[in-house]
């Protein structure tokens, strides 16, 4: 497949995980892809790998600098005609009440604003070319609540209101804005957080396919998304959850 010869797409957090598969794929199908991340090392690993990407770093908490690195995307390679803004943390298990606050801040600083903080780089540049196409990474936590994630779960949802208002804000302007919700996926991330296999086992058992996500999964979703195969899809949040949700 080459849906995507001659586009150039961002995507965000792609040093890694679900970023990093997202960056692939897109490369795979023909794309120019500027792998944006705030580990430039990880982001230079992803862009060899994936062969027609590169590496910039960007901080999705800092407006200015996210302003400029897209900027410079555009300045290097022409145009933006996607992005998939997928940079986000989790964070720790703990109740509400006591939630660190630390935490909360900085959940909220990547999670959300640094969403905000992208669209707000990115948009212009498609308004003024006619076009483009917007994938912003929710979370089946942006469906349902989850006990001890306060923050989390907030941000998630968050991303799915902010999308439908882009959505519908730019859609005359030739510009789509979806969101994805994965289920539980391994990446070095969750990994990280979720130290136990017998976590994974039970994870993988709750699922209706009987296993979690790969991060290939999302990548095949924010990839349709991007294309014009998805030209009348806007304004939605779209589940990659093994039907976990349904129960």
């Amino acid at each position: 497949m080459a849906r995507f010869t001659d586009k150039v797409f961002a995507v965000t957090g792609g040093g890694s995980g679900i970023g990093e598969a997202i960056v692939k794929r897109l490369s795979a199908e023909g794309a120019k892809v500027a792998v944006l991340d705030i580990d430039l090392a990880a982001g230079e690993r992803v862009a060899a790998e994936a062969g027609s990407a590169t590496a910039y770093r960007a901080d999705v908490t800092d407006p200015a600098a996210m302003m400029a690195v897209i900027d410079q995307v555009v300045a290097d390679h022409g145009k933006l005609d996607g992005a998939v803004n997928n940079a986000g943390i989790g964070g720790p298990f703990i109740p509400t009440a006591d939630y660190p606050l630390d935490w909360w801040d900085r959940t909220l600083a990547i999670n959300l604003s640094g969403v905000f903080h992208s669209l707000r780089a990115e948009l212009p540049h498609m308004v003024r070319q006619g076009g483009g196409a917007i994938v912003n990474m929710s979370s089946i936590c942006g469906m349902i609540g989850q006990a001890g994630t306060a923050a989390y779960v907030a941000t998630k949802h968050a991303v799915i209101g902010l999308t439908k208002t882009v959505a519908l804000e730019y859609g005359a302007q030739g510009v789509r804005c979806n969101a994805v919700c994965p289920t539980y996926v391994r990446t070095p991330l969750t990994l990280a957080e979720l130290t136990d296999p017998a976590i994974w086992t039970d994870l993988d058992a709750r699922h209706a396919t009987g296993h979690c996500a790969t991060p290939e999964d999302v990548a095949a979703m924010a990839a349709f998304l991007l294309s014009d195969d998805a030209k009348s899809v806007t304004g939605s949040a779209h589940l990659v959850d093994g039907g976990i949700t349904s129960a």
